[in-house]
């Protein structure tokens, strides 16, 4: 399939994110891809896998969705309202590298995440202010606590790059590709992911890449005010093995409970009808820098 000349990358840093993870998800997909269609992906983030897919043209049809609304707002933001956008990410930036003092630096941020968790109605400002926070946060990380606040600390950055202006406009360009029937190849939902089930068929490759499950005692699943338990882990592997039977294409991805402890099967028994291949990662979000090194995680399909 031709390849288009762009180096379109994700806006967002996010926890899990699978820029790193591409080539061993590309080395795994199904001999016959090419026989799928449609791709659908329940748990978008930030998009790494997608992003490469559609840069390819791998697809004729793509379905992304996450529970996350404030993620999926700035989705649709960056695809119906670019140069908005674009302006108020300006805007932040300016403002932000103008202060000279890290307190103050600081201050703003906290006005910053004060406002995002307010009650606003404006989606662009909204969606530049997930950017903002993404950026100057602790670790590019994305959390909420039990009332839905985004409650990440400072990062303590002095002169971060906010926002990437070419990048914005190249996945808005990405968003709003038409097939030859004039319809949009890109549907964006914000459901949880047993809701996508009558887009599936035969003819689709899903990518599962759920909110891990914690290899460590203080390990993140709340990326969202609803935490991802190992209930919903298994209530996922239920929607697993209801897609396998409609046969279409599956890859998950997960944590390695074994990395913690080498009798933790949890995966290894709730996926034990499919492959179950152990990759090699690296865990970008640790408290300690010496746990930030070369892991395992896992890749699961419904094919060899």
């Amino acid at each position: 399939m031709k390849q288009m000349n762009n180096n379109l990358k994700p806006i967002l840093k996010w926890a899990g994110g699978k820029t790193q993870m591409l080539p061993n998800i590309i080395e795994n997909l199904p001999i016959d891809i090419t026989n799928q269609t449609k791709y659908v992906e329940p748990f978008i983030g930030a998009g790494a896998v997608f992003l490469h897919f559609i840069k390819e043209n791998q697809f004729s049809e793509y379905i992304i969705n996450d529970i996350n609304t404030k993620l999926i707002n700035l989705y649709i933001c960056i695809k119906e309202d670019t140069e908005n956008l674009i302006q108020n990410l300006e805007k932040l930036q300016s403002e932000y590298l103008a202060l000279t003092d890290i307190n103050l630096k600081e201050e703003y941020y906290y006005n910053i995440r004060e406002k995002f968790n307010s009650d606003n109605n404006d989606t662009t400002i909204t969606s530049a202010w997930l950017i903002f926070l993404n950026k100057t946060c602790y670790n590019g990380l994305y959390r909420e606590n039990s009332k839905g606040n985004f409650n990440v600390p400072f990062g303590k950055h002095e002169a971060p790059n906010i926002y990437d202006k070419e990048n914005i406009k190249l996945m808005s360009k990405m968003l709003n590709k038409k097939n030859v029937n004039g319809e949009y190849l890109v549907k964006i939902f914000n459901t949880s992911f047993e809701n996508l089930i009558s887009y599936i068929d035969a003819t689709t490759f899903v990518y599962l890449d759920p909110p891990y499950r914690p290899i460590t005692s203080r390990g993140f699943t709340a990326y969202n005010k609803s935490n991802f338990n190992d209930a919903s882990q298994i209530n996922l592997s239920q929607f697993y093995f209801k897609l396998d039977q409609y046969k279409a294409k599956l890859m998950l991805s997960n944590s390695d409970p074994k990395v913690l402890n080498s009798n933790d099967m949890f995966f290894d028994n709730l996926y034990s009808s499919y492959e179950i291949k152990r990759v090699s990662a690296k865990r970008m979000i640790n408290r300690n820098g010496k746990g930030r090194g070369p892991i395992t995680e896992l890749l699961i399909t419904n094919y060899k």
